[in-house]
């Protein structure tokens, strides 16, 4: 049911209500008025009656009473009947010409006619003067005035309902318009605004509407471009990911490539330099062999230190332990004046890209504390179970520079792009004691094992 057909309805309803009560106060009040003058009337006439017709009895008897009577006529709201006692009538009063021929109708006539017995005098020769209360005209009176209030009433009524009508009609009117606006903002037409509503209520609800669609419009807005710049981040990430597992392909290429055919190409040139050393005469000819030699020998270091750098050849062959434990002796052996640490604790198979991700959060950790952390003590733990792989790297160096996260600085950004990656997190944090930490852990049951 609509909220003006409830409006109606109660108005409509508590109208009834009123003109119901209006009546029936009305009535009970005509009733009373009634009652109260008919008794007094009836009282005063029985009274009257009964001192003048003994005084006219006494003077002349029973004509003397009659011609009393018939010169007295019509006593209001009483009628008077002189008869025999069980014989005829001799006299009865006349009708009141007072709305001669009107009547209440006879439902009202019995719920407002009071009962007020009958005086009856008795007089010589056996003969009875009763006097009736008659109700009839003063019920009459109560009728008409009940009407022309009912009527009076209904009419106001009709008018105060249309009023109320108009009223409502005029207040609801923009709801209408209101809940048409709630339907195009659902069907998506965010950029709508309700227009300038009448009444005080009505347009602050059009206010309040019009600030919701707006701030409706713009949360969309934002989310339409939140969800258009992570899209982008996403594929940049993506990309990222490609860009990255592209170079460690390259570098794995040119690692094994460094290995195998430069390698051999500086062993042979080694090899060739000290045979001519050892087979030459002439002194100049053997300082240049031995020369050649030994240049041989440091690109052939220098290549064996730039390998595992570029890609570890042994993280495939000889596994995760192994790999961490020679960085750590080379790195050893280069900055002799540091301490470094490693411990390891790896008990299950780690799939291959938690294991390169492993290595080079190590290795970046290391090679960072070693050239920009000026630390004398560096510690690397590698602790894995069943769940997760827990990684730290900690140093007591001078700390990290601000401009680590800054553009142009992608040692610990993409180390932490490769860690969240494969779901897990890392935390990079200032030491109690100075320095820095970096600890990362990796969720190790959705990843494939190594084979």
């Amino acid at each position: 049911m609509k909220l003006r057909t409830r409006l109606h309805l109660v108005v409509t309803g508590l109208t009834a209500v009123f003109v119901v009560l209006l009546v029936t106060t009305q009535m009970l009040a005509t009733r009373a008025r009634v009652r109260e003058d008919i008794e007094g009337s009836h009282q005063v006439a029985s009274q009257l009656l009964n001192r003048l017709v003994h005084l006219y009895w006494n003077f002349g008897g029973p004509q003397v009473v009659l011609s009393f009577l018939v010169r007295l006529g019509h006593v209001r709201s009483n009628d008077i009947i002189l008869h025999y006692a069980h014989g005829p009538v001799i006299y009865h009063s006349p009708p009141s010409t007072y709305k001669a021929g009107e009547y209440a109708p006879l439902w009202f006539t019995h719920l407002l006619a009071p009962h007020i017995p009958s005086y009856r005098l008795q007089l010589p020769g056996n003969l009875q003067l009763d006097v009736r209360a008659e109700v009839s005209r003063a019920i009459l009176d109560g009728w008409d005035a009940i009407t022309r209030l009912l009527t009076l009433t209904v009419v106001l009524l009709v008018l105060a309902n249309a009023v109320a009508f108009w009223v409502i009609e005029r207040a609801l009117a923009p709801f209408p318009v209101i809940a048409r606006g709630l339907e195009r903002l659902e069907g998506g037409e965010l950029h709508y605004r309700l227009p300038a509503l009448g009444g005080l209520e009505a347009q602050a609800i059009g206010s309040a509407f019009n600030r919701m669609a707006q701030a409706v419009e713009d949360n969309v807005a934002a989310q339409r471009k939140a969800r258009e710049a992570e899209a982008r981040l996403e594929e940049r990430r993506e990309l990222a990911r490609l860009v990255e597992q592209r170079l460690e392909e390259e570098r794995r290429l040119i690692a094994h490539e460094l290995h195998d055919e430069l390698g051999q190409s500086v062993t042979a040139i080694r090899s060739l330099a000290q045979a001519i050393a050892v087979r030459s005469d002439e002194p100049a000819l053997q300082e240049a062999a031995r020369l050649i030699s030994r240049e041989a020998a440091s690109l052939y270091d220098a290549m064996h230190g730039l390998i595992p750098r570029l890609s570890p050849l042994t993280l495939d062959t000889l596994g995760l332990t192994v790999t961490l434990e020679n960085l750590a002796r080379d790195l050893q052996q280069r900055h002799g004046s540091v301490q470094l640490s490693l411990t390891h604790r790896l008990r299950v198979n780690l799939g291959p890209s938690v294991t390169l991700a492993a290595y080079r959060f190590v290795q970046e950790g290391l090679i960072n504390a070693l050239r920009h952390a000026q630390a004398t003590r560096i510690e690397a733990r590698v602790r894995a179970d069943r769940r997760r792989l827990y990684l730290r790297v900690s140093d007591d160096g001078r700390g990290l520079q601000q401009t680590w996260s800054r553009p142009g600085h992608f040692g610990l950004r993409g180390l932490r792009e490769r860690i969240e990656h494969l779901g897990g997190q890392m935390r990079i944090a200032h030491g109690p004691r100075g320095g820095v930490s970096l600890a990362a852990v990796i969720p190790l049951e959705s990843q494939p094992e190594q084979a």
